[in-house]
């Protein structure tokens, strides 16, 4: 008998083993793959590539994790990216971004004086939203709204602690002063407009377009894409405000730093044990059932898989209210995200900034093919009606420029993730159809760099469908379910339920599915723990 059963190793489901194991319980984790992370892992795809097959890079971790976790002393290692950012173009012009403040104006000042002027300004709002938001998404979601008393019974305690965060969260938003208003709009609406309002150069625009959207089914003019330019300001990794990073031997290292703390507080963990059934009693959540027909008995379960597969396919739907049952049908899972995966035998050498014997500023940091506003809009626009972007949007990263302990001596990895795929065709399969749209990427990228086809050693190519297959991402989804604003906040994964709790007594959502929703982050589950922890065993 286990005090806490928790379905899915996932880089959450590690945070929570690892509190409630610290806070004396006995946990067991249950992880369906030969590994542990999720889609947070390192692979050894091909002998001596160690790829991040999925996700890539790193900057959102809470640093308290860092510091409960002790994860340095486990191996987790972050590696700065300076610059950051580099945009080439086909017309032989390019940009380059980072940390360097100097850099980065002199670089825009190459397309407009004034958005160098107006660059920091832009950077310093963001960053006091940014610092305003970060306790929301660590915090859990008060209930503001009126709920029928039919759903679920709300104690007093909870009411109150609901209307401590409401005061918080109002005295928060009251910090920004006459920021206000275009706080809100940056939180609530459409980034192609309040990017064209900033700035004038279509190459800075874009580039940061191109953040708004990653991992969405929406265009850049979609209300609610906004919010995730924030991101760019977002996270400490490494010491430093709104630096991504690297993980040192990719980010299954960080996974497995978790896992070994994890397993250092008293959590068992087993691989490749795939669950079939949640069992409920009473309607009280008493036990898990292996599809190799294993029962574990459990006080408590915390699933660390999405909403569909904890609701939909794990538990009978007899157990459920018919209400609940429905909303939870209603979740978007449209998903428009492809990731490639490379192993080359050089560089790329760009066009527009020749060079690739040696590691280059322009091999560093996020590589943003296909940027300008426009093409952005247009690349939507093919996938809404079922077809893959004819010219994709791709987003290329080396980790091996500054990672050389994840590919042989001279050789590198190439990780690119790629916009729009849509998960559901209008024609055809992604199994027929996976092998030509990678030939498109690949040929839009020789507009850049045209040495890449001929470098290219192996591929992986993950489309939506195998994103689903293999790492359980209903839809192929990154964020275990889309996040526009009606899927945020107090209505993840639906309302009435955003405090990690679900009708079935006992049983918890810790992973992405839940406030604050996608990212390498931890925050999804350190607060399931705290308020796992507060209903006690």
């Amino acid at each position: 008998m286990y005090d806490c059963v928790i379905i899915g190793a996932g880089h959450n489901g590690l945070v929570t083993s690892f509190l409630l194991a610290k806070a004396g319980w006995k946990v067991l984790v249950l992880e369906r793959r030969h590994l542990v992370g999720g889609a947070a892992v390192t692979e050894e795809l091909w002998p001596g590539y160690k790829v991040s097959t999925a996700s890539y890079v790193v900057s959102l971790l809470l640093p308290e994790l860092e510091r409960e976790m002790r994860l340095k002393e486990h191996g987790y290692k972050v590696l700065a990216r300076s610059p950051s950012s580099f945009t080439p173009w086909e017309d032989g012009s390019s940009l380059l971004m980072g940390p360097d403040k100097e850099l980065t104006k002199r670089e825009i000042a190459k397309f407009s004086k004034w958005d160098a002027t107006r660059y920091p300004d832009y950077e310093s709002l963001l960053e006091r939203i940014a610092a305003c938001l970060e306790p929301v998404l660590e915090s859990t979601p008060p209930d503001l709204l009126p709920m029928p008393k039919s759903w679920r019974r709300i104690g007093l305690g909870k009411k109150l602690r609901d209307a401590r965060q409401g005061w918080s969260i109002y005295k928060a938003l009251a910090t920004l002063g006459g920021d206000l208003p275009e706080a809100m709009e940056i939180l609530t609406g459409a980034a192609r407009p309040i990017l064209d309002r900033w700035f004038e150069s279509d190459i800075l625009k874009a580039t940061l377009a191109t953040d708004a959207i990653i991992g969405t089914f929406q265009p850049i003019s979609a209300p609610g894409t906004a919010y995730v330019l924030l991101h760019h300001v977002m996270g400490t990794a490494g010491g430093a405000r709104g630096v991504w990073g690297y993980v040192e031997g990719g980010m299954g290292a960080l996974t497995n730093a978790m896992a070994q703390a994890a397993m250092a507080a008293g959590v068992e963990i087993r691989r490749e044990a795939p669950v079939k059934k949640i069992l409920i009693v009473d309607g009280h959540a008493r036990a898990v059932q292996l599809e190799s027909g294993e029962e574990i008995g459990t006080r408590r379960v915390a699933s660390c898989v999405d909403a569909h597969l904890t609701f939909e396919k794990l538990i009978d739907p007899a157990h459920l209210p018919e209400d609940f049952r429905a909303a939870i049908a209603r979740i978007d899972y449209s998903s428009a995200s492809l990731k490639i995966n490379l192993a080359v035998s050089e560089l790329p050498n760009f066009t527009s900034r020749p060079g690739n014997t040696e590691v280059q500023p322009q091999h560093c940091g996020t590589i943003h093919l296909g940027c300008n506003l426009d093409y952005l809009e247009r690349a939507y626009d093919d996938a809404k009606y079922g077809e893959p972007s004819q010219r994709p949007i791709i987003e290329m990263t080396i980790p091996t420029s500054v990672d050389r302990t994840i590919a042989p001596p001279g050789h590198h990895i190439l990780s690119l993730f790629v916009q729009y795929a849509p998960y559901k065709l209008a024609r055809g399969s992604w199994d027929e159809r996976k092998d030509e749209f990678a030939d498109r990427v690949i040929a839009e990228i020789a507009k850049y760099a045209p040495n890449v086809p001929g470098s290219i050693l192996h591929r992986q190519i993950l489309t939506p469908l195998d994103l689903e297959r293999t790492y359980g991402l209903t839809g192929g989804n990154i964020f275990q379910g889309a996040m526009p604003l009606h899927q945020l906040f107090s209505l993840r994964p639906v309302l009435g339920y955003s405090d990690y709790r679900t009708p079935i007594r006992g049983l918890y959502l810790c992973g992405s599915a839940a406030h604050p929703g996608g990212g390498v982050m931890g925050a999804c589950g350190r607060n399931a723990a705290r308020e796992i922890l507060r209903d006690g065993k």
